[in-house]
């Protein structure tokens, strides 16, 4: 039988998968509980590694039983063997956006959208294309739009600071604040708010996009609920019936206001109506549901850096934005120290955890010290967190550490996996990583330009979410120069 390799050059020794999947249904139960409940996430992985002495080994993942009909996968969890998952000549992505299970596509009016379809499909090149073209023609609205909004969101946070309570939600603020800005820049500028949705529209999304993900979450209750919930959620998948009315409400508020996008849409060739569901994907799965995690995130990290860090960023934002007359794309890109904070999160802790491809073909994949042997068909499984904290590549691997990407530190960027792809490529129709990936890191730079430009520094209180982290400001400092 003929395997084809990930590098031929690096003549390692060929060895047999470790691992186990257990007993037929009672195995992949077992490994779920460990992953949820036992271990959690982290622990779970890492006690695998030391076990086999291995970072490439047989798993079982989440769902499993009764959702899931076939949860094995072999697990890449190392920056070596990572990469295979976007080569799209060696594997492919039919309908495994969401790992081993698929939600119904009832939760997207009957479509498959391009998350879910595989790079060989004629429709995933068309509406790719589609959408990497509309944020090419609304490129010159990023930035403006972007800093009205947190001119809005940051008032909003001073008032809470301010007031009885003297805290403020980040997440919620910055949730609103994420949604105002793709259906804004979607839907002609358009204040959702004026909508059918009138207030409702992060929420209605959060409702639409855990329904499909509650077989891969845990809603973090006390341990003495733990099998309870795992009842609950990993039985049977949540009916699209369950957000049925709220994404009416969505796609009726989409579709009469992203007037210009989906009259471009059929231009190129699409229906309309299927164009108006992969907008609400990409515009609420993707993009909002990646933002409200994002910068939540992207500050807890930068809170615990404390005072020192934010005085650095403060003075280089202020000097470069007094130097160029303002803050424009050009200017974002004179700020190595902001880039560079920004790529340290996506590093540190990617908002997306997983990758899931299968096997196009018989192929060998090499960890830093071994290759295996991987079938046609077997779904490969990438735990990125292990993959961008991967001590053979970083020192220090487990640190946040600010000017990492400074510099010659700019040659370890293409380490950075979080967009389903390394960071010094490029989103196409050829390829799975994000359309959204150079505006994603752009809005990043463009939060800490704006927060620096307004304050000197902040303190805050942080608790686990469901999804991400949960922040809460209890003391802003005004800027004293600008």
């Amino acid at each position: 039988m003929a395997f084809t390799t990930t590098n031929n050059d690096n003549h390692l020794p060929l060895k047999q998968l470790p691992g186990s999947y257990g007993l037929p249904f009672i195995g992949p139960i077992f490994d779920r509980h460990d992953y949820f409940y036992n271990q959690g996430r982290d622990k779970f992985f890492s006690t695998r590694i030391q076990k086999y002495n291995s970072t490439i080994f047989k798993t079982n993942m989440p769902p499993g039983p009764f959702i899931s009909s076939n949860p094995r996968v072999i697990a890449l969890l190392d920056a070596a063997s990572f990469p295979i998952l976007f080569d799209n000549e060696k594997v492919e992505k039919h309908n495994v956006f969401d790992g081993t299970f698929m939600p119904s596509t009832n939760f997207t009016g009957g479509y498959r959208v391009c998350a879910q379809l595989d790079t060989t499909e004629p429709n995933h090149a068309l509406i790719k294309g589609f959408f990497l073209n509309a944020l090419l023609l609304r490129k010159d609205s990023f930035v403006p739009l972007f800093r009205s909004i947190l001119s809005e969101a940051f008032s909003e946070i001073e008032e809470g600071v301010s007031g009885k309570s003297g805290k403020a939600d980040f997440n919620t603020i910055f949730s609103v604040a994420s949604f105002d800005f793709m259906f804004r820049l979607f839907c002609d500028n358009k204040d959702p708010s004026e909508t059918i949705l009138g207030s409702q529209g992060p929420k209605m999304l959060d409702t639409w996009i855990i329904f499909q993900l509650f077989p891969i979450e845990t809603l973090k209750f006390p341990k003495i609920f733990n099998y309870l919930e795992d009842i609950l959620l990993r039985t049977v998948p949540f009916p699209a019936c369950l957000t049925r009315s709220s994404y009416k409400k969505l796609y009726e508020a989409f579709s009469s206001s992203a007037v210009t996008l989906l009259n471009e849409a059929e231009k190129a060739g699409l229906k309309r109506a299927e164009a108006c569901h992969n907008l609400i994907f990409i515009a609420g799965f993707n993009s909002y549901g990646g933002f409200k995690n994002q910068f939540p995130t992207l500050f807890k990290w930068i809170g615990s850096c404390g005072k020192t860090l934010h005085k650095e960023l403060a003075n280089e934002i202020r000097a470069v934005v007094k130097y160029e007359g303002g803050v424009t794309i050009q200017s974002l890109e004179k700020m190595p120290l902001v880039k560079s904070v920004v790529y340290e999160t996506m590093r540190i802790e990617p908002i997306v955890r997983y990758q899931y491809a299968k096997a196009r073909e018989d192929l060998i994949v090499e960890s830093h010290d071994a290759a295996f042997e991987v079938k046609k068909g077997e779904m490969l499984f990438g735990y990125q967190p292990f993959a961008t904290k991967d001590p053979r590549i970083f020192d220090d691997a487990e640190v946040f550490v600010p000017k990492r990407f400074v510099g010659e530190g700019e040659k370890l960027l293409k380490y950075v996996l979080w967009s389903n792809g390394k960071e010094t490529d490029e989103a196409s129709v050829d390829n799975k990583q994000c359309p959204g990936k150079n505006l994603v890191v752009l809005l990043c730079r463009l939060f800490l330009v704006e927060f620096f430009l307004r304050y000197d520094t902040f303190e805050f209180e942080t608790k686990e979410a469901v999804v991400g982290v949960s922040i809460t400001i209890t003391s802003l400092t005004k800027a004293s120069s600008t």
